[in-house]
Order: C-alpha cells, then sequence, then structure tokens
C-alpha cells in the first residue's frame, strides 16, 4: 500500500458549502487517528482508552484538488443505555445527516460483533456512500485478513493503516468520486496565479513592516475556559444555536476542543469549548491528561478567554488558577458567572438569594490580577444576557488591537504625577518616554533611566493611569524596560 502527501486549507467560516465526510464506527478503531492525519492536525485526542472522543470534531482538507470537510465522530454503539453513549450516539447521528459520504472504520485486529452489522444497516438507510476503510493493516498477512470484513456488506472495502498514512490515498480517490462534483470549491486558474504572485511579493514587506498581533484579523477566536462542569458546554450550546457539544451532570464529559462560528454584526467569532481544566494530581486517566493539555494550547491560541464560573459553587482556588492560565498568556478575559439564576430565584437549599454586588466584590477579591477583566451575570440553561457576552467580546477584542501613538504617550506621562505612586526610593526610576511596541496584548517599552525591573507597585500605578487614559478594557498590559545608557552603548 503506497504512502501519500496531503496538502491542508486552514478550516474557514465559509467552507460550510464543501462536501462533508463523516468519519464513524465503534470506540477505539482508529477514527481520531484517520481525523489527524488527514487534517494535518491533532485536533482529536488519540489514545487507547476506548471512548475518547465524543463530541463532533470538524476539519478540512483538499485531495488531488478538490476541497472538502471531513467530521469525526464518537465511538458509536447502538442502543446503549447508558448516558454518555446515548449522547454520543446523537451527535454522531447529526454528522451522518448532514454528510455526503460515510467512511466506516474498523479495526482489522478485532472480530466482528453484533454492534458492527448494526452500525452498518443504519449507515445503509442513509443511501448515502459508504465506504469500509478496515485500519491498522500493515502487510501483507494483514490485507488477506482485512478481506473477511467484506461480510458486513460494504462493496467498498479498502485497508489502510492511519497512522502511517498507508493505502488512504485509494481511500481517497474513492470517496472524491463519489461526492457530488458541484460541492466541490476549485480556485480558477488565474486566481491561482495572482494569489501566489501576490504572496511572494508581499512577504517581506509583511515581515518588515507589521508588528506582532497586527496582521489582518479574520475571525476572533474565542476559548471558553473553567473548571469541569460549571456549563461550558451548555454556554457554547447557547451562543451558537447548536448542540455541538455533549451536555451532561458528569464533570469531565468534555475532551476534545469543540469550535462553532458565529457572525456577529459583520464579524467572525469562533467559540472553542475546551475541556474542563483541573490539577495534575486530579486527572487520572489518560485521556482527561492529554485534554487539559489541549485546553491549554487553544486557551493560547484564542484571541479571547470567558472564564465560566459556577455561581452555586463560588470563586474557588481552581478558577484563579485557570484565570492565571489566561492572564499570564497574554489572552484578553472575560469573566462569567455562570447558573445566577440558580442562586437568586427559586431557591432549594434554604440559604438566602444571592446578591450581585457581593458575589462581585468577593470574585475582584479573589481575582485581583483580572480586575480589568469585564464581568458579566447569566444562565446558560436558560439563555439569559447572552447578547451581553457577544456585544462583549467585539469590545475585548478591539482593545486588545488598540494602538496608541508616541506622540499621544509622551503627552499622557507628562501629565502623570509619578510623585503618588507606591514605591520605595531605591526603586524608583524615571521614565524619558514610552512607546507601544506591540498589540494582542498591548506591549509598552519604557525608556528609562536605569535598567532594573519594575516594582510591581510601580508597574500597577502606570497600568491604572495607562486604563484612565486609554482603556483597554478586558485585556493585560505587558511593560518593558530598555535603558536609556545602555541604548547608547548599542549604538
Amino acid at each position: 500500500m503506497p504512502s501519500y502527501r496531503r496538502s491542508v486549507i486552514p478550516a474557514s467560516a465559509d467552507a460550510q458549502g464543501l462536501p462533508l465526510v463523516a468519519i464513524v464506527g465503534r470506540p477505539n478503531v482508529g477514527k481520531s487517528t484517520l481525523f489527524n492525519r488527514l487534517t494535518k492536525t491533532r485536533r482529536s485526542i488519540v489514545g487507547d482508552e476506548p471512548g475518547i472522543t465524543r463530541d463532533r470534531i470538524y476539519g478540512e482538507y483538499e485531495w488531488a484538488g478538490r476541497r472538502f470537510r471531513v467530521v469525526d465522530t464518537g465511538g458509536i454503539v447502538p442502543d446503549d443505555p447508558e448516558l454518555i453513549p446515548a449522547a454520543i450516539f446523537d451527535q454522531a447521528r447529526v454528522a451522518l445527516d448532514e454528510a455526503d459520504a460515510l467512511v466506516m472504520v474498523v479495526d482489522v485486529r478485532t472480530e466482528l460483533a453484533s454492534p458492527d452489522y448494526d452500525l452498518v444497516r443504519l449507515l445503509t438507510r442513509s443511501r448515502k456512500p459508504v465506504f469500509l476503510a478496515v485500519n491498522k493493516v500493515e502487510g501483507d498477512a494483514m490485507e488477506l485478513v482485512a478481506e473477511n470484513f467484506r461480510q458486513l456488506g460494504i462493496k467498498e472495502v479498502y485497508p489502510i493503516s492511519s497512522e502511517h498514512g498507508l493505502g488512504i490515498g485509494e481511500l481517497l480517490d474513492a470517496v472524491a468520486d463519489a461526492l457530488p462534483k458541484e460541492k466541490f470549491s476549485e480556485p480558477a486558474e488565474e486566481e491561482v496565479e495572482e494569489e501566489a504572485a501576490a504572496e511572494e511579493s508581499d512577504e517581506d514587506d509583511e515581515k518588515v513592516h507589521r508588528t506582532h498581533g497586527e496582521y489582518e484579523q479574520h475571525e476572533t477566536s474565542i476559548a471558553i475556559i473553567g473548571r469541569p462542569n460549571v456549563g461550558k458546554s451548555t454556554l457554547l450550546n447557547a451562543l451558537t444555536g447548536t448542540s455541538r457539544a455533549i451536555v451532561s451532570p458528569i464533570a469531565g464529559t468534555t475532551r476534545d476542543a469543540v469550535d462553532e462560528v458565529v457572525e456577529f454584526e459583520g464579524s467572525t467569532l469562533r467559540f472553542v469549548d475546551t475541556a474542563g481544566i483541573r490539577r495534575k494530581g486530579k486527572t487520572h486517566l489518560m485521556a482527561e491528561k492529554l485534554s487539559v493539555v489541549m485546553a491549554r494550547r487553544h486557551l493560547e491560541a484564542a484571541d479571547v478567554a470567558l472564564l465560566v464560573i459556577d455561581a452555586t459553587e463560588g470563586v474557588t482556588a481552581s478558577d484563579a488558577t485557570i484565570g492565571g492560565y489566561a492572564h499570564e498568556s497574554g489572552r484578553s478575559v472575560i469573566i462569567i458567572v455562570n447558573k445566577w439564576d440558580a442562586v437568586t430565584t427559586g431557591r432549594t437549599d434554604g440559604k438566602p438569594h444571592a446578591d450581585r454586588e457581593i458575589f462581585e466584590k468577593q470574585l475582584r477579591n479573589v481575582l485581583k490580577y483580572l480586575s480589568y477583566a469585564p464581568v458579566i451575570f447569566l444562565s446558560a440553561q436558560k439563555g439569559t444576557n447572552l447578547g451581553s457576552v457577544l456585544r462583549e467580546v467585539m469590545t475585548v477584542a478591539a482593545e486588545r488591537r488598540k494602538r496608541v501613538t508616541t506622540g499621544q504617550m509622551n503627552k499622557f506621562l507628562k501629565n502623570v504625577d509619578f510623585q503618588r505612586a507606591p514605591v520605595p526610593m531605591a526603586k524608583r526610576i524615571r521614565i524619558f518616554y514610552m512607546t507601544q511596541a506591540a498589540v494582542a496584548p498591548p506591549t509598552f517599552v519604557l525608556f528609562t533611566d536605569r535598567d532594573i525591573k519594575l516594582h510591581f507597585a510601580f508597574e500597577r500605578f502606570l497600568e491604572n493611569q495607562i486604563r484612565a487614559a486609554f482603556g483597554f478594557e478586558g485585556t493585560p498590559v505587558w511593560f518593558k524596560v530598555k535603558a536609556r545608557n545602555a541604548d547608547k552603548k548599542d549604538e
């Protein structure tokens, strides 16, 4: 079986019209490995534990000059009465309904069982092209074993190795031929040549003239973060008007990051629901540990973080730790107090109704380093106050990309009374001038008389003065110190 090369295109909001291929199968047969290889990503968590993938994970890639979307589904066990498997099956059914072609993955090393036949009957009833990918086939002996799976009744059988990329080319050729030609998006030859020429001529100019964070913003990425079971998936579903993420009372239900695009007031917002982050000592399963790592990665790739806090439990040390991750990585932050309705109306635990001002005061006391982050009280389950989230996301996304000119900054410096800064005399410095070196997050370079680290009290004082003058709502502000004497030595 020959290996293959793939050309990947970043997933985009305009990809909805492309043909969709659904990867389905029982748990632990290698669906996520195939998905990751096709999309050349690590979007889906891969491991030996069955049932790792639960939600629908979408990607996009190109094969033989044609683009199409692919969706990874959780392991399907028809008629399983358990809560999570039943929810996974519901998610997979949505993917089956959307898809133009279906790829059923089986493990060549396992015996056929009744769930396999049940799944085949389900797929064939869809009247869509069905392809059988017999996975983990490595060597001629395994290829002969793969022939035994023809008894499932699927005509198109392809032995593959998702891990090593073997045999996948033949599978994709057959899938591409079966998909409706009118759905393929193929750019005109003239457009391709023009784009290539433009990229080649502009590449050097962009490297020279654009600083970090100032590239054209096509969409804003928002990571929904928080402890397990605080309502992150419910919030994603409510904001996007979908059922993209499985919601259950079982902590740790979400493992892969699930994303969905929303168009709001002419802007594209990509919301990413991440797995609940907990301390290392609290994670035992390999899938849980990987999901926490992936959640941190998606946070660091986002523009804005929605830190979700459970109003019924109050602000915890874990909330503070997770908020710290967002703050230290330079993300803009919006604090979402979810389940607010549960503590203000109809309480059944005998406790008095919560007071918003008191709750926010306690929250600010625990999350002192997030003093710049706006707070929104809502109920994701009931859909209250969701519009405020979208509007606030737009605001803080613009604030993190705001630039202050050097002239404005120098004028600002003249009006600041630095004698009021609560800093020991030995730690005081003189600022000759200051300039904004970058955006996302806003980063300022201070040219000073001494090359020392800013005292935390002085840094906080200066940050407060900058925010009072220029805003920067919802985003951290970073400082760098450069001594003027050191600058002259470099010259």
